[in-house]
């Protein structure tokens, strides 16, 4: 499983905000088509923000992701519920993140990743660090990165 945070990795982390309550946000859709490509190869995607947003759950249903945890102080606290709901251990998740309340997740997964421009403390608990910045294609990266394992037999 694939876990991902939304502002500063599924975006460039900058938020638009226009009269009448009008947010917007911008999606990278190289990082959509990527993770379409994993899933497509059995691997599940599970979004975990600390804010909510409709935008955020309109993408989530575009890319057909199933788990979606919205207004989460502390992120962690979600793994014993997506453990259970999909039968992945924890070990056999990653997540990707940017900013430090991804780092009690980069504990307790199998696999930390950061997008390049994240915070340092982030980038320096991470196993990994993305050439890409959030929100630029640091999430069709990392797909890439996981399909290429699973060819190489290293799942």
């Amino acid at each position: 499983m694939l876990i991902l945070d939304v502002d500063g990795v599924l975006t460039d982390g900058r938020l638009f905000y226009g009269s009448g309550g009008i947010e917007m946000k911008a999606f990278n859709a190289h990082d959509g088509y990527g993770l379409k490509k994993i899933q497509l190869e059995g691997i599940s995607i599970a979004i975990v923000s600390g804010r909510t947003s409709d935008i955020v759950e309109k993408r989530a249903k575009e890319l057909n992701i199933r788990f979606l945890f919205q207004n989460v102080a502390q992120k962690n606290e979600v793994l014993e519920e997506l453990r259970q709901e999909s039968g992945i251990e924890p070990r056999h998740m990653a997540h990707v993140g940017d900013d430090l309340p991804d780092l009690a997740l980069f504990q307790s997964v199998g696999l930390g990743i950061a997008v390049a421009d994240a915070r340092v403390e982030v980038r320096k608990s991470a196993d990994f660090v993305t050439k890409a910045k959030g929100g630029e294609g640091a999430v069709r990266e990392v797909c890439e990165l996981i399909l290429a394992s699973r060819l190489e037999g290293n799942e």
